[in-house]
């Protein structure tokens, strides 16, 4: 402390220069901000907060435009929105290619049985989770960032997207439906699905332009996994009737998966043995098959494709014994050979559909971003959020065209692509190399597939979003707070919906923030003995507190919601209650308030930003310590901070002067002050030395 109260000698002229070299001899004189940015700033910098002026600042944002106009600059925008046109030219075949392929192969096998299935989650027929499977990958394979990214038909997305569907174009009450009704009745499903895939590829482009890629942090962890865990038992429940033979209407809305349980459970006599048995058999070969691949899957060289072998085994079962027809089992039926005819989606559909297109685009985007992040993290590779907005959008956008739902990143393919040996996008065309194979020739064999087994795969791959439910207890140890976000999102999914489920856990998330920097507590600091370092006073009883000097750290945003809480621990603090009584202490903070305060150093170091109703506060503030004669101090203000606080007219209450680049300058500045006119100093002069 000595040392401190060294340093606070005046210089002389010729010494103003030792200011550039803080690690000399001499100890050097406090620091404001006018003075640092004379020292240290650019020359042309003035003094005054700067403020640029509308047309400069508008020139600037249309010369942006202008400089991709070049060549170089064409160039750089063409390989930003075709990625392969960065990455391929830098492909190691040798290296790359084989374990490309086999990926893309394996993948490919798996897209087939499981596009059928998650179609008939989406209600409409099988044939088109298979052009779901094809065209956003082909697509997703040029425009996408992510190297180890498999898209293609997402159960949670098609839970979804089959909700609006059913509500859309219900079914009729009777259900002796002729095969002429039945196709109308599927062509309009197919319609209303094609709709909400346009709708939500339109928004996700508009959120590309508008450049809010950003977007998906709002969309944090443990809401995506509490989202795909409840959405798992959704479609567990839903395929219950399947499973066990039932022709049952679908439930939509809210407690719709009660709904569901209890009419499977009131007409559980009327199920059927054989699509039982066959469900039975099916669950027990795919379970076992996914528990091997994930416990062996270094040891195996690719993983068992468990589907593709139980939908020909059953395949082979029900045409061999006639299931269909001697026990009525529903089977895939006729896949129509080659692709849809390009038909635009009813645009008359969109106001009606906007309300499911919304929630429908966010999920996309958070879970495919989530999953791209996470692998380029794995393997140090970056993504753009927002090209992945763009990929995303068109993928959905122009496969709406072809009769598509809303497809996006899936959980088990991705995994099962990277265990596979994928390397590149490039494994997403081999991918669709296996699924054209089905759509022009292969489609025939899976006529007497019964949906039974379907069901089964829709249940098995939702095996990695059960499991996530393992997390919590690590969860509960890590952050409590995450921990409650993660169970009301879920049970919000769960009771309600997948839609209301999702702004539930989305609303109380960000709400969860909004709490926790209104709770927080201002820190008073003390010094260290024989140092500059200022630290809370609540960590150590050695720390030095000087009387008359009040240093607080206040380390949350200054906004209106935290603004109430600000002034009041300042009035404590400061003892500026009403008629100069002392405020009411708030709760948890120390009682450091011995004798009247002459001098207050507020570091706002950790104030990230503040708004007009923050900044206003601090203009009261700084009246009310002139008024009773307490000299203000603030420290370690950000640019974007300072700027807020000189438009609300501080710096008409506050000088230059009293603006400093660190808590240690400032509190060197209150010492000299009180050392040069305080009567407290001769009082406390013992305790500081």
């Amino acid at each position: 402390m000595s040392g401190l109260l060294g340093a606070r000698t005046c210089s002389s002229p010729g010494e103003a220069s030792d200011l550039k070299y803080p690690l000399g001899t001499r100890l050097r004189e406090p620091l404001t901000e006018a003075r640092f940015q004379q020292l240290f700033g650019d020359e042309e910098q003035v003094q005054e907060l700067p403020t640029e002026p509308v047309g400069p600042k508008l020139c600037r944002m249309w010369r942006r435009p202008a400089s991709a106009c070049s060549r170089p600059g064409a160039w750089r925008l063409l390989q930003a929105r075709l990625p392969p046109l960065r990455w391929l030219p830098l492909y190691r075949w040798r290296a790359w290619l084989l374990g490309d392929a086999v990926a893309g192969v394996t993948v490919g096998v798996v897209h087939v049985p499981q596009g059928m299935a998650f179609a008939l989650l989406t209600s409409v027929p099988p044939v088109f989770g298979l052009y779901t499977s094809f065209f956003p990958v082909l697509i997703y394979s040029l425009l996408g960032t992510g190297r180890h990214l498999s898209t293609g038909t997402f159960a949670v997305l098609s839970l979804m997207t089959g909700s609006a569907v059913e509500r859309l174009v219900p079914e009729p009450l009777s259900r002796n439906l002729s095969g002429i009704e039945k196709e109308q009745l599927d062509a309009q499903r197919v319609g209303a699905a094609a709709a909400v895939a346009f709708g939500s590829g339109a928004l996700m482009l508009g959120m590309f332009v508008l450049q809010l890629g950003v977007l998906s942090t709002f969309l944090s962890e443990p809401v995506v996994k509490a989202l795909t865990s409840g959405a798992a038992l959704h479609v567990l429940v839903s395929q219950l009737p399947s499973l066990l033979g039932l022709s049952l209407p679908r439930q939509i809305g809210c407690f719709s998966l009660f709904k569901t349980l209890a009419a499977v459970l009131t007409s559980l006599p009327r199920s059927s043995p054989a699509e039982l048995t066959i469900s039975a058999l099916s669950l027990a070969l795919l379970v076992p098959v996914k528990e091997l691949n994930v416990r062996f899957r270094d040891r195996l060289p690719t993983p068992i494709p468990g589907e593709i072998v139980m939908v020909l085994l059953a395949s082979v079962l029900c045409f061999t014994s006639s299931l269909d027809t001697k026990y009525n089992v529903q089977i895939v039926g006729l896949l129509p050979e080659g692709f849809p005819q390009p038909l635009l989606p009813s645009l008359a559909e969109l106001p009606r559909i906007l309300a499911d297109s919304l929630p429908i685009a966010l999920v996309t985007f958070a879970v495919s971003a989530s999953l791209a992040s996470m692998y380029a993290d794995k393997y140090s590779y970056t993504i753009d959020p927002n090209q992945e907005l763009l990929a995303h959008g068109v993928s959905n956008l122009i496969s709406s065209f072809f009769s598509c739902f809303p497809n996006s990143a899936s959980l088990a393919t991705t995994s099962l692509l990277v265990d596979a040996g994928g390397n590149t996008q490039l494994a997403g065309l081999f991918s669709c190399i296996v699924v054209l194979l089905v759509l022009l020739w292969l489609g025939p064999f899976f006529y007497y597939l019964p949906k039974a087994v379907l069901a089964c795969i829709n249940i098995s791959s939702m095996r990695q979003m059960f499991f996530q439910m393992q997390e919590l207890p690590q969860l509960w140890h890590i952050s409590r707070m995450d921990f409650a976000v993660w169970i009301v999102t879920w049970v919000a999914v769960v009771t309600l919906n997948v839609d209301l489920g999702l702004a539930v856990g989305v609303i109380f998330s960000m709400m969860t923030v909004v709490c926790r920097t209104q709770r927080v507590q201002c820190l008073a600091l003390g010094l260290a003995e024989g140092t500059e370092l200022y630290r809370p006073l609540r960590e150590s009883h050695r720390l030095l507190q000087v009387p008359g000097l009040c240093i607080l750290r206040y380390p949350t945003p200054l906004y209106f919601g935290t603004r109430g809480n600000f002034r009041r621990i300042l009035e404590w603090h400061l003892g500026l209650g009403e008629g100069g009584k002392a405020s009411p202490k708030p709760g948890n903070l120390p009682d450091t308030v011995a004798e009247p305060v002459r001098v207050v150093v507020l570091d706002f170091s950790g104030v990230t930003f503040a708004d007009a109703a923050g900044a206003r506060e601090v203009a009261q503030l700084a009246s009310r310590c002139r008024d009773v004669g307490i000299h203000l101090l603030l420290a370690q203000c950000n640019a974007s901070v300072l700027e807020t606080l000189a438009r609300a007219g501080v710096l008409d209450r506050v000088t230059p002067q009293q603006l400093f680049v660190s808590v240690q300058d400032a509190a060197a500045h209150a010492l000299e002050k009180l050392v040069r006119g305080s009567s407290v100093w001769s009082g406390s002069q013992e305790v500081l030395h």
